[in-house]
């Protein structure tokens, strides 16, 4: 059996790696392919595209991009066409992933969409496509899986996977082997995103908010980055100014660096879900290109732009968006939360609440898996017994 898998963010690299994982246990002998990034290809899944090469964000920013994407698009129609895999797993990546569906569907391939596209903030003429082309939505937030089943889609609530994931793996000998830094100081870890663009956006006001906090206090900076080696241009860039600051870079540890962080400076995403998760206190913050914020703004519709304070529903971390995103202000922020224990512990305090209603009963991954098995037996792809066995019945 072979199953096409997509994804287009490190966040998605990981969900999928896991979940592959997982799907391997219960479909011994299934095969893997599609658009993988490194963690996807170390789980065993066949490259065909490189999910990397979509790792772009904004309106007016894609448009250079769009040859490239494109091509990759045909790649893996191709692969499809040839390999006619029993199921497509699609994760997050919507503005790739949802026309990767329709035409998926157009070949007879199921599809199940892990990660459900955020229409309910902006963009809901998507809901017209995804109740055509979305045979299973597998939700990551709480309030997701009645809106979609109200609008005709079957959604199923699942938790959100890094609630199994996001824990540090070092000990604190470890970590601090790996990053000498004087334990005695205050830890600001520095998480501007994870891919390039927005990194190279964001980087100059973190950089000024860190000149801002070395004039007031003595503290422990820490770029953590991503693994994987594709923000190395970007490193490179800004690799003196770093230095000159005395900021730490780390690769591939970003669980680790927020597990021992006083106050962390996070931008808008996954990784506010990841601090959440780690109780820690935080600093959120976007910023896009002008004309991406003006052609984009009219069309949000939530209240906040950051989905831990959209779970808490309420504003429990300050959020500095687009022009409120300088340096000064995240500076202000950062030593407000630093120079006030009780500020900081009454943050963890609700931040206990938003990583407890993202973590379900069941292992989210665990949990997917089993709906995907339960999707391949109601198509007659595997049989009754297969599913026993794979769920230990």
């Amino acid at each position: 059996m072979k199953i096409l898998v997509s994804a287009g963010e490190a966040s998605g690299d990981l969900y999928t790696a896991e979940l592959v994982e997982r799907l391997r246990r219960r479909l011994p002998g299934a095969e893997f392919f599609g658009c993988a990034g490194p963690r996807m290809r170390r789980a065993g899944v066949r490259g065909v595209v490189d999910s990397r090469a979509l790792a772009v964000v904004g309106l007016t920013e894609v448009l250079r991009h769009l040859p490239r994407v494109y091509l990759c698009f045909r790649k893996l129609l191709r692969a499809a066409a040839q390999e006619q895999p029993a199921l497509a797993l699609l994760t997050d990546s919507p503005d790739f992933n949802l026309r990767l569906a329709v035409r998926l569907k157009r070949l007879g391939v199921p599809v199940a969409y892990l990660v459900a596209p955020q229409v309910w903030a902006w963009r809901r003429g998507r809901l017209a496509v995804m109740r055509r082309a979305i045979d299973r939505l597998l939700c990551i937030f709480p309030f997701e899986e009645d809106f979609f089943r109200q609008r005709g889609i079957a959604a199923d609530y699942i938790g959100h996977p890094l609630c199994c994931l996001a824990r540090p793996q070092l000990s604190d000998e470890e970590f601090f082997r790996l990053c000498p830094l004087p334990r005695r100081l205050p830890l600001v870890a520095l998480l501007p995103g994870s891919r390039p663009v927005e990194v190279a956006r964001h980087l100059p006001e973190l950089l000024a908010a860190v000149r801002c906090l070395r004039a007031q206090l003595e503290a422990n900076f820490v770029w953590a980055l991503p693994a994987g080696g594709f923000l190395d241009a970007v490193r490179e860039k800004f690799r003196e100014p770093v230095a000159r600051l005395a900021i730490q870079m780390i690769e591939g540890r970003t669980w680790d660096v927020l597990a021992r962080a006083d106050v962390a400076l996070v931008a808008s995403g996954t990784v506010s879900i990841e601090a959440a998760l780690l109780g820690v206190p935080m600093v959120i913050f976007y910023k896009v290109s002008r004309s991406t914020w003006w052609l984009g703004r009219p069309f949000v519709q939530v209240p906040y732009y950051s989905m831990v304070n959209l779970v808490a529903g309420r504003s429990i971390a300050p959020e500095l968006i687009q022009n409120e995103m300088r340096g000064e202000r995240l500076a202000a922020e950062a030593l407000q939360l630093l120079s006030c224990p009780e500020l900081r512990a009454n943050m963890q305090r609700e931040l206990k609440l938003v990583a407890a209603q993202l973590c379900a009963v069941e292992d989210p991954l665990d949990r997917a898996a089993s709906l995907i098995e339960e999707m391949l037996l109601g198509k007659g792809l595997i049989g009754r017994d297969r599913l026993c066995q794979g769920t230990g019945v």
